[in-house]
């Protein structure tokens, strides 16, 4: 057998006969015990599921997001990955050349803090749980090519992390700043805006987090805002998902406008309303903005100082809170500005709910006609101006009203534009502003740029030497990469482990030769998530991140899955990363996954969520061993849709088990009878009919990823085959047809026992080669007869019903004839005599 051999080709090696005592049991029945380890040791001895770069079949990347190495899976790990391996299995058959790769996201926080526990070096720690994952990962049946298999965590991979780092900061795309971010005092690291729960606390451990100032370096995920929301719409991806990263980059249309302060300095701000300039009664800045501590006043400083620190402590989800409970806070600074619209002097505050990060870091506050500065406005005695009358009803009063209005109107108090309708006017009045100078129309982002510094030893070096002659200075290419030492001392001492190894701290400056010192801290391992896909393609290039050839060939990935929680992370960094590539010239497409499909969630029996220390975690290794990978596989797919998940149940899969055991002894009790049967008894035909309904609806269910009702059609159709399996039909050519039909359809789902019905059928090697089954329509169309309709034993009509329609049915479609109400419209109708696929009679006097 060869690498290349095409789909439903012949092997010339004979099959191998089956012995009493091979791989049933001593009753004859199915053993995954010895069908299992049998199967899996001769794939991977003919290399099965090696893919052939040089196929001309069509191709189709299937892709399942890496796991990080834990140690052991769970069934959490096995719902992810073995389902989504069904249908990989089922486009091989269907003739493409499938890349279905694995590897592992192998370096950051949790490899980290487990050696920290036990004293391992994470290096060990994380090899052997790899070693473990991997025959874990064997035994599963899934079909893997492992000669494509990643580590983040080599320096072969992360190499190139430091050379696209390289390529962006070339680029203008990283850059390095100091500003306020979260810390983690347990974890001894940065965390990301997304990484903070409410109340302050980390999202890995739980721990309390707090504000630090540090230098930090950035990716600029900003400058692809407008392009990553505007491509998200074509994506075959959820709904959901979409909407997600949507609300994430926030994109809005308005005006930015520059109020002057008494200290000469400009404060921009930018608003989505500028036909409400004229309705600014004061300015609020975010505490954290660099010109609070220029502009406060002698006399306020004090209180907004303590103000700011108190700040620093909130998360974005408090300080954006829309809860009615949450009280709003803010201080004056004792400043004023100056409104250039209509050179009115206002009062400048600082409150939480205005962010730096949004925006300018500072709003016009326009309590009339915003909700949040409503509310202020009301809690600290703020003036509120009336600018856009409503055109019905009683006309709005600052005094009086106990909300914002939002709607539109005509503006008024508003100088030149008294009278303008809104929205239909906005243009005209940015257009105004342009004019005058005194704004300009813009587009603001929520989006802020990624952060990609943290201050621990697991992770990959920044190609970075600081040099106190020539400043910050890139690591040239060709001495990449820069090895993260493995005699580091990787315990949290609230500084990168990497400060006190003097060997790899100290260096020359590549520039200047002198004295040099490394940058400490590793990069977020969200960037090794961020490209590795493309190294599947080629894991052995040595002089380029991937050969781009072999990227144009597997890339974009045509099906990726995994998990809703990296909705806006992962996915959304991929997304940015590929369209840098793009832009350096390394691939030519600018979205990495075509279709993107989300498991739900498997929960504990008791519907939560599954826990190692609670000891709710289910080990499929027992599960396995008493029941079989196939059996696990099916019952997996049986718990619900697979986008919902649902609480772990361990009796189903007692029952996946009799399903395989039942089809097996459908197959090897019927295998050796001839088929001499009539191929046009009516037996036959029917059976025939039921066989291609079912890969119909198999079919379907799998394009759908409606896997739990594809097990039912299977299962329901294995019943049918119990039933006939004693009589005259299964000696026809038919039986045989749907026997291997349905061997065929289990093969994605049930690899192991798949094969072994297959061997025992007398068919080549491999089933896994064979090309799936297909339907005639013409036999898949619900079955029809003549009908005879009689009112009092005579003819009135004929239609034409199913043979095996139900009675009930059969005389509701009778009586709805048109001939048969008028025969019965002054009638009691008394009886209905039914004759199924014969006739109708309804005596009515």
């Amino acid at each position: 057998m060869t690498d290349t051999m095409e789909a439903g080709a012949t092997v010339e090696t004979p099959v191998r006969p089956v012995s009493a005592n091979d791989t049933p049991d001593a009753a004859g029945r199915y053993n995954p015990s010895a069908v299992e380890p049998k199967w899996r040791e001769r794939w991977e001895a003919d290399d099965l599921y090696r893919v052939d770069d040089a196929s001309d079949k069509p191709k189709w990347y299937s892709l399942t997001m890496y796991p990080y190495p834990s140690g052991t899976l769970h069934v959490g790990h096995w719902y992810a990955f073995a389902v989504p391996d069904v249908f990989a299995r089922l486009q091989r058959m269907r003739g493409y050349n499938v890349l279905f790769p694995m590897g592992f996201d192998a370096f950051g926080l949790p490899a980290e803090n487990a050696a920290i526990r036990s004293g391992r070096h994470p290096a060990i720690s994380t090899f052997d749980n790899i070693t473990r994952m991997r025959e874990q990962y064997r035994q599963m049946g899934a079909m893997i090519d492992w000669s494509r298999e990643i580590a983040s965590c080599t320096p072969d991979f992360y190499r190139w992390n430091q050379w696209f780092f390289l390529r962006m900061l070339e680029r203008g795309l990283a850059y390095r700043a100091k500003g306020a971010v979260w810390w983690c005092p347990k974890d001894q690291t940065v965390l990301a805006n997304e990484q903070v729960l409410e109340g302050n606390v980390c999202e890995r451990c739980g721990s309390a987090v707090a504000k630090r100032d540090l230098e930090q370096w950035y990716f600029r995920i900003t400058a692809y805002a407008e392009e990553l929301l505007r491509d998200a719409q074509a994506l075959d991806w959820p709904e959901r998902v979409k909407t997600m990263q949507r609300n994430w980059i926030g994109r809005s249309e308005g005006a930015r406008v520059t109020f002057t302060l008494e200290t000469g300095d400009g404060l921009e701000v930018f608003t989505t309303r500028p036909d409400t300039l004229w309705g600014a009664t004061f300015m609020v800045m975010a505490p954290e903005h660099p010109l609070v501590a220029k502009i406060t006043t002698p006399e306020r400083r004090a209180e907004v100082e303590a103000y700011v620190e108190q700040t620093r402590q909130e998360t974005e989800i408090e300080r954006t809170s829309t809860d009615e409970a949450r009280p709003k806070t803010g201080v004056f600074t004792g400043a004023y500005a100056v409104n250039p619209v209509d050179d009115e002097r206002i009062p400048v505050w600082i409150a939480d709910y205005v962010l730096m990060g949004y925006g300018t870091g500072a709003i016009m506050a326009v309590p009339a006609h915003d909700e949040r500065d409503f509310t202020f406005a009301r809690a600290f005695g703020l003036p509120i101006r009336v600018v856009i009358q409503p055109e019905d009803g009683e006309a709005l009063d600052g005094d009086t009203m106990i909300e914002a209005y939002h709607g539109p109107g005509r503006m008024v108090n508003s100088g030149r534009f008294d009278g303008t309708s809104v929205p239909e006017g906005l243009p005209g009045v940015i257009g105004w502003l342009e004019e005058q100078g005194r704004g300009r129309a813009a587009v603001n982002y929520r989006l802020r740029d990624w952060l990609i510094s943290r201050q621990r030893y697991w992770g990959t070096p920044f190609p970075i030497v600081y040099c106190d002659a020539c400043g910050v200075v890139p690591v040239p290419d060709d001495e990449l990469p820069v090895v993260l030492p493995l005699d580091a001392e990787f315990k949290p001492t609230g500084q990168s482990p990497l400060t006190t190894n003097e060997t790899f701290l100290n260096t020359q400056c590549p520039r200047c030769g002198g004295p040099g010192r490394r940058e400490t801290d590793t990069m977020d391992t969200f960037v090794d998530s961020s490209w590795y896909w493309f190294r599947y393609t080629s894991p052995d290039e040595e002089t380029r991140p991937f050969d781009p050839a072999r990227a144009a060939q597997w890339c974009p990935v045509d099906l990726y899955c995994g998990g809703i929680e990296h909705a806006i992370l992962h996915l959304l960094y991929a997304r940015f990363f590929t369209k840098v590539l793009r832009d350096i010239g390394l691939i030519e497409h600018g979205e990495p996954f075509l279709r993107l499909r989300n498991q739900g969630m498997i929960l504990s029996a008791e519907g939560v969520k599954m826990s190692k220390s609670r000891g709710t975690q289910v080990d499929p290794d027992g599960l396995v061993r008493a029941y079989g990978a196939d059996a696990l596989r099916l019952h997996l797919m049986y718990l619900g849709p697979w986008d919902q998940g649902g609480p772990w149940n361990t009796r189903g899969i007692t029952g996946m088990e009799r399903f395989i055991r039942r089809v097996f002894q459908v197959v090897t009790e019927t295998t050796a009878r001839p088929s001499d049967g009539a191929a046009d008894d009516p037996a036959a035909l029917a059976l025939r009919r039921s066989t291609h309904r079912t890969i119909q609806r198999v079919t379907a269910d799998l394009d759908d990823f409606q896997f739990n009702t594809m097990v039912a059609a299977l299962n329901e159709f294995v019943n049918e085959l119990m039933k006939l399996k004693d009589r005259p039909v299964a000696r026809t050519p038919a039986w045989r047809e749907a026997v291997e039909s349905l061997v065929l359809m289990m093969a994605p789902s049930t690899p192991y026992a798949a094969e072994e019905m297959w061997e025992h059928l007398g068919l080549p090697y491999s089933v896994h080669f064979q090309a799936w089954p297909t339907f005639d329509p013409a036999l898949t169309e619900e079955e029809v007869v003549e009908v005879v309709i009689q009112v009092n034993g005579r003819v009135r009509d004929k239609l034409m019903l199913p043979p095996d329609l139900p009675e009930t049915e059969a005389r509701d479609r009778a009586l709805a004839s048109e001939r048969v109400r008028e025969q019965v419209a002054d009638k009691d109708i008394t009886r209905v005599i039914y004759v199924p696929g014969r006739l109708v009679n309804v005596v009515a006097r």
